[in-house]
């Protein structure tokens, strides 16, 4: 696989069985997000968007086809292996910004750590620093209640940065904000792709998408043109 890119996807399906009642959920997927990439998926509601961003994020297999992500084909790793890359690699923020709402936005933003290599004092400090990079400075002590949707969004961003991942895996980021702080948002996704961080994100919203590099349309789990 090329060196440059981070995934590809060949062929790929994915097939759901519901009693005995088939459910083709993607069709022959083929991707190559390359690094740098700011990718935004568009399409309707079932067209397989959140299954496809699931397969990226190694949170699910395919049903038949090849994965490679950082030129190795995922079907070929152990267990402990996604998850090291899921930890370590790819960083993931959602629309609903899954916060824990009794810590802080800092220890929100350490969390992933008690799953890799621990918290240290160099983390903290870069956990600081990356809250201050987002316009939280003054909120490191806050709780997720007692901050706005667009402050609670920065925070899952700047967890999702915490381990340095190659690709940020984004789910409808902005779908519950207002659109000052969806533009907010996505300054900062923008800013980021231009720092060389590379981008999948799934929205409904062709303004949002704009904002992206490249825009692909998911339907009946197919890209069409």
């Amino acid at each position: 696989m090329e060196k440059n890119f981070i995934v590809n996807l060949i062929d790929v399906t994915k097939v759901y069985f519901i009693g005995k009642v088939k459910y083709e959920v993607l069709k022959g997927i083929n991707l190559d997000i390359e690094k740098g990439d700011f990718v935004a998926i568009m399409g309707p509601s079932g067209g397989g968007k959140s299954t496809l961003l699931n397969i990226l994020g190694l949170l699910d297999r395919p049903t038949s086809g090849k994965y490679f992500f950082e030129g190795k084909e995922v079907s070929k790793l152990s267990a402990g292996e996604l998850a090291r890359i899921r930890n370590s690699r790819i960083g993931f923020v959602f629309q609903a910004f899954h916060l824990v709402p009794w810590a802080s936005a800092l220890e929100n933003v350490l969390m992933p750590l008690l799953y890799g290599g621990g918290i240290t004092k160099e983390k903290i400090e870069y956990a600081k620093n990356l809250l201050e990079r987002l316009g939280l400075s003054a909120y490191l002590h806050f709780r997720p209640p007692e901050l706005s949707g667009g402050q609670q969004q920065r925070v899952a961003i700047a967890r999702a940065l915490i381990n340095n991942p190659i690709l940020l895996l984004a789910d409808e980021p902005t779908g519950n904000l207002d659109s000052k702080s969806s533009n907010e948002v996505m300054d900062i996704l923008q800013e980021l792709n231009n720092q060389g961080l590379t981008i999948v994100m799934v929205t409904h919203d062709q303004e949002i998408a704009k904002r992206a590099k490249k825009i692909k349309i998911l339907k009946d789990g197919q890209f069409i043109e």
